[in-house]
């Protein structure tokens, strides 16, 4: 498995990995709303100084994804998204491979502090974030720019530390 940086043809095969993440938890994709930033991956990330990478194997088969996205780059603050997994890799290092990858882009870029929110109902995912070292705030938002109404929890995690 090796890693990439995504382009705007990876869209497609992303659209689809994800959808078939949200489907287990009984949402769609909605590139009209929540998810249009995967219609125009390029200019939604490294063109706002952050950055997309994906999971492949040796078929070139896209099977993850994670991506950085600045808040405010003058405070050091940044943003994760898009952390997915194809299912049968979950739990197999994989997911802590792309969460390094973000996290090492993040301190080389000077960044020292990360925060995001996490669809409540990704509870695997909740327990990921809190053993990598992220803290849950308990805060918790609703969002209707999904397909359907749905929840966040906020987490955050400060970058002067060491590296997991």
């Amino acid at each position: 498995m090796k890693l990439r940086r995504a382009t705007n043809q990876d869209s497609p095969e992303l659209i689809a990995l994800i959808d078939t993440v949200y489907r287990e938890y009984g949402e769609v994709m909605h590139t009209a709303g929540a998810d249009s930033d995967l219609l125009e991956i390029e200019g939604r990330y490294s063109g706002q100084g952050g950055d997309f990478v994906v999971l492949e194997d040796t078929a070139k088969t896209i099977l993850g994804c994670h991506a950085t996205l600045p808040i405010d780059a003058g405070k050091g603050l940044l943003t994760f998204r898009r952390l997915y997994l194809e299912k049968s890799l979950r739990g197999s290092g994989q997911g802590k491979k792309l969460m390094d990858w973000a996290v090492e882009w993040a301190r080389k870029k000077g960044y020292r502090q990360v925060e995001f929110w996490s669809d409540t109902r990704f509870t695997a995912a909740h327990g990921f974030f809190k053993n990598y070292g992220f803290e849950g705030t308990g805060e918790v938002r609703a969002m209707n720019d999904g397909a359907l109404p749905y929840s966040e929890y906020f987490f955050r995690m400060s970058l002067a530390g060491p590296s997991n």
